[in-house]
């Protein structure tokens, strides 16, 4: 038998596992959709492959992307520590080795220190690391501990950004070499809007007004009471009719988010959305006047991408890896000063022609992105792991 032909009968019994608990339908965030995006890419690059989806509750049939993916329920649902411990080290350890899996995919930042099954975990960023007072008690303590085991546990890393690569270098001692950056991408139906449409969806959300939009978990970590605060300061000096649009869940506390709106004297033109339908998203993005992301700390930040494909000017924040995916196509601000923000508010209000410039560098910075990439740079890292 040849080199070449054995070869080939070895890809054709390979079997690789994935870590699908993100996977939730209509419930789809970051993890969710980077695993979405990605694995539906990579089953479909190598039929030859057989692909263990390992769910942590009923999954819908949507996610079963192709014949050769296997999808799996393992019980506890994890979502607490000590249930994530249960899953990973108990249920996956004894399904790794019932389905004689020869690799492991962890997509969210966990994996099983109970194998030997080579692993490639993606780790989005280290925000528990930098702000250790934003996440609930028994959550810090679960990550404190396994995380830089998991690191050094896996077989290779995958990240985000540049930023997350050199963090999680630092703060885990990981070795350069071991850790591969892929990026984000963003979904297809992110696009400019026409003028119908921007009409229809401000009638709909806005009473018909302008409005700057903000898209992502309401957490203190997003920075969403400054982005509050910000806006009320815009609206007395400039006495505007424009809305404040917010979409997302309400994530962990929210105390300092509260105090923000009941503080403000624009209430009545600040609207909580809380979450919104996957279909509504591109136009709401695509109507909005401006974007605004002034997050504290970012591994990535997908909706800076959603922003810049629908052709809408970006206010963001200077810090952790948002001036790397923005490039020059936004107004970067101190995300802990009100008044900058405030100001950059204000100019993307008060000047088209900047609105225009940094459309025109979103147009050409969204080029270096897209999941196509995000895909094809993670099965390479899977490739390190099992050549």
């Amino acid at each position: 038998m040849s080199p070449q032909r054995e070869k080939s009968i070895t890809l054709a019994v390979m079997t690789i596992a994935v870590n699908t608990r993100f996977l939730l339908k209509d419930r789809l965030e970051g993890i969710g959709w980077f695993t979405y995006e990605t694995m539906r890419r990579v089953v479909e690059w190598y039929p030859e492959y057989q692909f263990i989806f390992f769910f942590d509750r009923p999954f819908d049939e949507k996610f079963v992307f192709a014949k050769n993916v296997k999808p799996v329920v393992l019980f506890p649902p994890a979502r607490h520590p000590f249930l994530f411990y249960a899953w990973f080290e108990f249920a996956v350890s004894k399904a790794l080795k019932k389905y004689q899996a020869d690799a492991f995919i962890s997509t969210d930042g966990f994996l099983c220190l109970n194998t030997n099954v080579p692993t490639l975990l993606v780790i989005h960023d280290l925000a528990h690391v930098h702000f250790p007072n934003q996440v609930k008690y028994w959550e810090q303590k679960y990550y404190n501990y396994f995380m830089p085991k998991f690191a050094e546990k896996a077989s290779q890393v995958a990240t985000v950004s540049e930023y997350s690569r050199q963090d999680i270098h630092q703060q885990y001692n990981v070795p350069l070499e071991k850790i591969d950056v892929v990026y984000n991408g963003v979904r297809n139906d992110f696009q400019p809007v026409d003028s119908i449409v921007k009409k229809e969806i401000k009638a709909k959300y806005s009473q018909g007004q302008d409005y700057f939009f903000y898209i992502g978990a309401v957490h203190p970590r997003k920075n969403i009471h400054r982005l509050i605060t910000a806006f009320d300061q815009f609206k007395k000096e400039t006495n505007s009719p424009i809305k404040l649009l917010i979409a997302g869940r309400f994530a962990w506390q929210t105390g300092v988010v509260k105090d923000a709106y009941d503080q403000a004297t624009s209430k009545a033109d600040i609207e909580f959305l809380n979450y919104v339908a996957d279909e509504e998203v591109p136009l709401l993005m695509g109507s909005a006047l401006g974007f605004v992301y002034v997050s504290l700390f970012e591994g990535f930040g997908i909706p800076l991408l959603e922003a810049m494909n629908c052709a809408v000017p970006i206010i963001t924040a200077d810090v952790s890896s948002m001036p790397e995916v923005v490039g020059a196509a936004a107004i970067k601000v101190n995300p802990n000063s009100v008044e900058a923000i405030k100001v950059a508010m204000t100019e993307i209000y008060h000047q088209p022609e900047t609105r225009k410039e940094l459309i025109e560098k979103g147009q050409k910075q969204r080029l270096k992105f897209s999941w196509e990439q995000t895909a094809r740079k993670l099965a390479q890292s899977l490739k390190n792991v099992v050549p």
